[in-house]
C-alpha cells in the first residue's frame, strides 16, 4: 500500500509465524522422541512391549492431530519487535530447540517408562492393563505439554490461557475423546483399552 509503516506490520507478522513454526517443531519432536525413549528403555530392560501399534497411531492422533494446528494459532509474545533480527542461516534446531526437547524428552519418557515398570514389577499388572494405564499416561504428558511449548522464553504460568482458547479446546476434545475411547466397546477392542478407576485416573493425571 506504498505506507513504509506496513512493513513493520510485516516483519511482526512474519516473526510471529516462525515463532508458532518453532513451538510446533518443538512440540512435535519432543513428544516422539519421548515415544522412541520408552521403547527404547523397554528393550534395554527386557520389558513387554509398552504400547501396541494401534496404541501408538492413536496417540499420536490423539494428542498431535489438533493440538498442533491450535499451537500454529498463539498470538504474538511480548516485545517480539524488540529482538534483533536473527541470521538467515540460524537453523530452526539450535541449541535452544534442541535442549528444550531432549529435557521434555527425558522427563516424559523416562518417567513413562518408570511408571510402566511398576504397574508390572511391583503391582503385578498384566501387560494389558499396564499398557491401558500408560496409555493414559502419555495421553496426559503429551496434552499437558502443549502448554509448555505456547513459549520457549516464557513461563507456561505467565501466559493466560484466554490468549488462545482453540488450544484450550483441542486438549479438551483429545482427552474427551480418550475418555470415551476407554468406554466404547468398538474403539476398546480396537486399541485394547478399558477403563480405569478413579484412583488410577488421578494419580496418573498428578
Amino acid at each position: 500500500d506504498d505506507n513504509f509503516v506496513s512493513m513493520v506490520g510485516g516483519v511482526e507478522e512474519g516473526r510471529v509465524a516462525y515463532d508458532n513454526i518453532r513451538k510446533v517443531t518443538w512440540l512435535l519432536i519432543s513428544t516422539g522422541i519421548a515415544e522412541i525413549t520408552l521403547f527404547v528403555l523397554s528393550f534395554a530392560f527386557n520389558m513387554p512391549l509398552p504400547l501396541g501399534a494401534v496404541q501408538l497411531l492413536w496417540l499420536n492422533l490423539v494428542t498431535q492431530g489438533i493440538q498442533d494446528v491450535a499451537l500454529a494459532f498463539e498470538k504474538g509474545e511480548p516485545g517480539v519487535l524488540d529482538r534483533p533480527p536473527r541470521s538467515p542461516d540460524e537453523p530452526i534446531f539450535d541449541r535452544r530447540m534442541v535442549e528444550r526437547a531432549i529435557f521434555s524428552d527425558m522427563i516424559m519418557g523416562c518417567t513413562a517408562f518408570a511408571v510402566f515398570a511398576y504397574f508390572i514389577n511391583v503391582l503385578g499388572w498384566n501387560e494389558f492393563d499396564a499398557r491401558n494405564g500408560l496409555l493414559l499416561l502419555m495421553v496426559f504428558f503429551e496434552n499437558v505439554h502443549v502448554f509448555n511449548c505456547r513459549s520457549e522464553t516464557r513461563s507456561v504460568l505467565r501466559i493466560p490461557l484466554s490468549a488462545n482458547p482453540l488450544l484450550i479446546t483441542t486438549v479438551f476434545a483429545a482427552q474427551g475423546v480418550h475418555l470415551a475411547a476407554m468406554h466404547l466397546p468398538v474403539f476398546r477392542d480396537i486399541l485394547g483399552v478399558q477403563p480405569v478407576s478413579p484412583a488410577v485416573w488421578f494419580g496418573l493425571l498428578l
